[in-house]
Parts: structure tokens; sequence; C-alpha cells
């Protein structure tokens, strides 16, 4: 019998998701062109891999489908000085995601989304130390754990999220006060205690990463075409077609890899996918990188600090309401607070930036074909982790497109779940 060779792969969206899949197809000889309305390499896109915290978190199982997060979730809303905030007018919009999230907000679904979070999460260093060998990642990666601090005011869920992790088997160093001062001695100790998880890694320049991966797939063959992509469906079982405002292209398969931007394509399949936007905030403070070694998130204020080639950069909140609503100032003047809160000798900051994180009810990302198109296949849905989860995602969704088998158990991360 003939082995199986995809004659042709289109990828909607040149983010690390797209990039890598694209990267990892190239490499098994299948022809691919990815599309997006930007270029990746012009200095004034500032997508999600510009602005996010930079961070490859592979301890990062827990997310926010937990019933102790629930309990809080009204007075994190009514605080102005809080992690968690919502465009009023954009709830009837999210009522669809609401029910499906208080659906799995559940020890069990948490447990659930937490097993196969890690399945993924334990691969996804080695993935990127592959792609690493190929492209230069000099001054770009540094190699010196991250550190959560937290005070003693949420204790239940801090236990919580240590009991999971070592479940897991996931490697995690309880600090005190005093040990996280002697690794970050410029910090203010206004925490109690924390955690260092000396496995993970953080990005000092997340765009140039994604610009290096992207010229490598440049490189060995891969075609971009600078086209803003409209509509798409599957022609027969061999043929998929999409269309921009000027053209019409056709592959074998496609592969829809477009962030928080991908419900409109979903949609037009006839998918009932709740996904939604989380939309995150980033400030910096110019010069002042060499106030920590590493990055530091302060758990009870959800927002976290990364020293980046552009400086200090501040990145927290959760903000719910969609992609079209401007920019929320109080927002941007909570991450400022943080930051100063933690580090006081902190001054002006420059560039604030809002990015957009795709989010699903149960916070596992959609890994696989479309439900009534075989052809057409998903990768997106990734939340806080999407650059954590770009290179695994590359190789899973190319095993995927290639018709590979794969000793990963991948039916949590299909959209059947959804329909």
């Amino acid at each position: 019998m003939e082995e199986y060779k995809c004659k042709s792969t289109g990828i909607i969206g040149s983010g690390i998701q797209g990039i890598c899949v694209g990267l990892q197809l190239i490499k098994k000889g299948i022809p691919v062109t990815i599309f997006d309305k930007h270029d990746p390499l012009s200095s004034e896109f500032k997508p999600a891999s510009y602005g996010n915290a930079g961070h490859f978190s592979p301890y990062a199982v827990l997310q926010f489908n937990r019933p102790d997060i629930l309990n809080d979730v009204p007075k994190m809303l009514f605080s102005s000085y809080g992690p968690l905030a919502l465009k009023w007018s954009y709830i009837p919009r999210m009522i669809p995601w609401f029910i499906n999230y208080f659906k799995n907000c559940n020890t069990k679904s948490m447990m659930h989304t937490a097993k196969y979070m890690h399945q993924i999460l334990n691969l996804s260093n080695d993935a990127y130390e592959e792609v690493f060998k190929e492209i230069d990642t000099s001054n770009l990666v540094e190699k010196k754990g991250i550190i959560y601090v937290w005070t003693n005011k949420n204790l239940k869920s801090r236990k919580l999220e240590i009991k999971v992790r070592n479940e897991l088997g996931i490697r995690q160093k309880l600090l005190s006060q005093k040990e996280i001062l002697e690794l970050e001695p410029n910090l203010n100790p206004v925490f109690d205690a924390g955690v260092i998880y000396e496995d993970a890694m953080h990005a000092r320049d997340p765009h140039g990463i994604l610009k290096e991966i992207f010229k490598l797939f440049l490189k060995k063959g891969g075609k971009f075409i600078q086209e803003n992509i409209k509509n798409l469906k599957q022609i027969n079982e061999n043929e998929t077609m999409i269309k921009s405002e000027t053209a019409e292209y056709k592959f074998e398969k496609l592969v829809v890899a477009s962030g928080a931007f991908s419900k409109q394509f979903t949609d037009q399949l006839g998918e009932k996918i709740p996904l939604d936007t989380e939309r995150g905030y980033h400030v910096h403070f110019k010069d002042m990188d060499n106030l920590i070694s590493r990055p530091v998130i302060f758990l009870d204020r959800g927002f976290g600090i990364t020293p980046m080639s552009q400086g200090l950069r501040a990145v927290g909140t959760v903000e719910l309401g969609g992609l079209n609503n401007p920019v929320s100032k109080k927002r941007i003047d909570y991450v400022v607070k943080c930051a100063k809160e933690l580090l006081p000798q902190l001054k002006k900051h420059d560039d604030e930036w809002l990015g957009f994180r795709p989010t699903l009810p149960d916070f596992l990302p959609i890994l696989g074909p479309s439900l009534k198109n075989k052809n057409i296949i998903y990768a997106f849905g990734h939340h806080h982790l999407g650059w954590t989860l770009g290179a695994i995602t590359g190789k899973i969704v190319s095993g995927i497109v290639a018709n590979e088998k794969t000793n990963l158990d991948l039916s949590p991360y299909s959209s059947k779940r959804f329909n």
C-alpha cells in the first residue's frame, strides 16, 4: 500500500501556532503557504507574540475552571483593583461562553483540563529546543526559571495548585519570603512566600523568536502571502478553498490557526464553538529590566513582570470584552500600580499594549479536524499558553495533517466536545 502524502496545505494565521505548524509540515516535505493580513517580519505589526509575557511555562496545568476561583469572581469583577474585568456591554455576546464555563467549573473538569494540559505542556520545552537548534537564539532566551509569589490570603488555592502539580510530577521548589529576596533582592516584600519553577524559561524578545522561526520556514521553502482571508470551505475530500478580498486559493488541506480571530471561520463551517477573547495588557519600563533576573508573577494580583530587551515588561489582568472594544485605561493603570507595588523604584512607563487571547470555557485548545470537513484542521484556543504551546502544537497538528500515528490521546482537544 502506497504511503499517504499530503499534496499541499494552506495555513490561515502567521502567529506562533501557524508558523510552527508550517515549519513542521515543510520538514515533512509537504508544500505550505501561510496567509495573514499582516507580515510577521514587519516592525509595525504588534501581534500576541509581540506583547505576551514571554514565558515558556510547562508547569501551567491549572486554569480558571476551578471551583475555588468561581467563588471569587463576583468580588473580582466589582473591584477596580482586581485581576478580572468585564466590558459590561459585551455580556450578551458572552452568554454561550459563560454557560459552558459554569458547566466546566468543578473539580472533575479542573482535573481533566490539568491532565490534558500536562500531556502537551510536558513536551513543550523539548519541542522548542528542537527548533532552537536551527535558529540563532542568542539574547532571545534565558533559562533562569520563573518565580510565583503570594500572600497568606488565599492559601487554600495555593495548596490546591501545589498538590495537583505534585500529583502530576511537576518539579516545583517552594520558597520562603527570605529565599525569594535572596534570588530577587530588589523586590518589595509585600508577599509572604512563593515557588520557583526551575524548568521554565523566558523570552527576552518573543516577537524576535517568532521572526527567526518564520525566516527558517521561508528558507526551507515555505511560502507566505499577505492577504486577509475572508472565507473557507471544503470542496471535496481532496480539495479545500480559501478566498481573500481579491483571490481564491486551493489546497488539499487547510489549517485554521487564527487565534482569537478563528471563530469567524468555525462559524462558516457550521460549528458552534464557544471561542471568546481574553484581553491582556502590557506596559514597559525602559532600562529597568536589570531590576530582576527572571519573571516574577504576583498571584494575588493576577499580574507579572518579565525582564525583556525592550525594558521591564509588566503584563496582566484578564478583561472579557471581545475584539472590538477600545483599550481600557483602568486596566493599564492597574498593571502600572501592581508593578510599582512590587518594584517601587519604577518611574515612567511606555508602550501601552492590548492583545487578544483565544479562550475556550474548558481551557483546553482545539487541535484536530473540523467535525464536518476532515481536511480543515484546527489549531487555536490556547488562552494564556499560546506562546508556551507553539512548538508542540506545530508537531501535533503537522502530524494530524500528514495522517501520522501518535501515542498521545488527542480526543480531549477535539471540537466534538462543544457540538
